[in-house]
């Protein structure tokens, strides 16, 4: 029987009594997916999973994106590798994704519903773990919004840009990324999106308008637009609707996409390795809500 275990925290809770190698029953399922609605970021400690198996697991939130820039699995295409590890003098993976806040996919028509990171490597110096992933409660942003702009945002929608993430990636200190080549850049046109969506599990809104690849509101004059961007940006970030993970070899962790934004903190050094797994799960499932009933839940 899977135990739930919320942390102390607006986001997050341990599954402890599971196995991601083991597919999933539909009532297994279920109790998942409430309580990612509910939690926005699940830990699913000591797994042992080969890339195979993390695909196999990934597949039953939906279908897989497929990357342009980070290095991928020979053997499982769809497994991407971020890591700043080497071999052979060459960089195995995605040494500089996620350092700054976004959404994965917010860019795509086709959203991000989860993202899945599987830890192999993790640094750490003088016995203090480095490399943690913070998140963002989004349901908890839209509900701390004022009324005024609730109301003048309800109709809204934002373009989202991939460009946008990639190049103020590329335009970091130190970074190795290049540029999007024209090619790229085609496989990944902007995408338009509701400033407020209500979540296909928890069936609140939430603020969908990230820092990484939110460009425009579209039905705001472009002046009032930027500062309206501004203040959205600077709201989501509030203290209170934050957590940190901290990450141990052989984590895995799922979270919400359309409930959370996150950003990965680059706090280690080249010689301090890092490397995870990652499938990217795209929203082309649609969920029975009364199927996810928060009812479902057993925490402890």
């Amino acid at each position: 029987m899977l135990k739930i275990i919320p942390n102390d925290a607006i986001l997050g809770a341990t599954i402890e009594g599971f196995d991601a190698n083991v597919p999933m029953d539909e009532a297994t399922f279920g109790t998942i997916l409430a309580a990612l609605g509910r939690y926005g970021v699940l830990r699913f400690p000591n797994q042992d999973l080969a890339p195979a198996a993390l695909k196999a697991f990934s597949e039953r939130f939906g279908e897989i994106q497929g990357g342009i820039g980070e290095k991928r699995k020979s053997d499982v295409p769809e497994v991407g590798v971020l890591s700043n590890v080497r071999e052979n003098g060459e960089l195995i993976g995605l040494p500089d994704a996620g350092q700054d806040w976004h959404t994965d996919m917010s860019y795509r028509d086709v959203m991000g519903f989860v993202n899945v990171l599987y830890g192999v490597k993790v640094p750490r110096r003088d016995g203090r773990v480095l490399g943690g992933t913070e998140f963002a409660d989004m349901h908890a942003a839209y509900e701390g919004l004022p009324a005024e702009i609730k109301a003048k945002l309800a109709n809204a929608t934002v373009t989202h840009d991939f460009d946008k993430f990639w190049t103020m990636m590329v335009n970091r200190p130190g970074s190795v990324r290049k540029p999007m080549t024209p090619e790229q850049r085609a496989k990944r046109p902007p995408a338009v999106h509701p400033v407020f969506l209500t979540h296909p599990i928890t069936g609140r809104k939430v603020l969908y308008c990230n820092p990484g690849y939110a460009m425009r509101i579209n039905e705001l004059p472009e002046d009032e637009s930027a500062a309206m961007l501004d203040y959205l940006f600077a709201h989501q970030l509030r203290a209170e609707y934050r957590y940190m993970h901290s990450w141990t070899e052989r984590d895995l962790l799922v979270w919400d996409h359309i409930g959370t934004i996150h950003q990965a903190i680059a706090d280690y050094l080249p010689h301090e390795e890092r490397l995870m797994l990652r499938c990217q799960v795209m929203a082309t499932q649609v969920f029975d809500p009364a199927f996810t009933a928060p009812a479902r839940l057993v925490s402890v």
